[in-house]
């Protein structure tokens, strides 16, 4: 059961370069480790682009970003690309770390269900250990959650 206080599941995924990251890779460092439904949708861009425009407050927290969908690394390169995201995207296709981190969950639209990733942001102390976990996350107003729980 993943919760706040506990160690964050340790992952290996290529980012929207081709190359492999390790949580390990992030160690001494915060991390702002989110997870998110799809590149180019809206309420995803919306997203991405407030951690973009808020990344030197974040930086100077001695954070990183990290995002996790289950697009592929070509999608991530694009989605990047375009918006001018100068953060980590890590592609999840076989659904292994979503899972991890117990975010692909079954989701209902219109009275149909299906699985996807429920949008959650996880913030990640410099050991590894999880401090704070948003669920559910409602993106307008998140990057002021984010930036507070930074500081704390």
């Amino acid at each position: 059961m993943i919760a706040e206080g506990k160690k964050a599941p340790a992952f290996k995924l290529k980012d929207q370069d081709g190359k492999s990251y390790s949580l390990k890779d992030f160690s001494g460092k915060k991390i702002v480790l989110y997870f998110y439904p799809k590149d180019n949708t809206s309420g995803c861009t919306k997203e991405a682009c407030s951690f973009r425009d808020s990344y030197s407050e974040i930086k100077k927290q001695n954070a990183v970003v990290i995002g996790i969908s289950g697009d592929s690394e070509t999608s991530h390169k694009k989605f990047a690309d375009k918006n001018e995201l100068q953060f980590t995207l890590l592609s999840d296709e076989s659904k292994e770390i979503l899972e991890k981190f117990e975010v692909w969950k079954e989701k209902s639209m219109y009275g149909k269900k299906y699985m996807g990733i429920e949008r959650t942001t996880f913030i990640i102390d410099e050991g590894g250990i999880i401090k704070k976990i948003f669920h559910k996350v409602k993106v307008d107003k998140h990057i002021d959650e984010v930036l507070e729980a930074l500081k704390n």
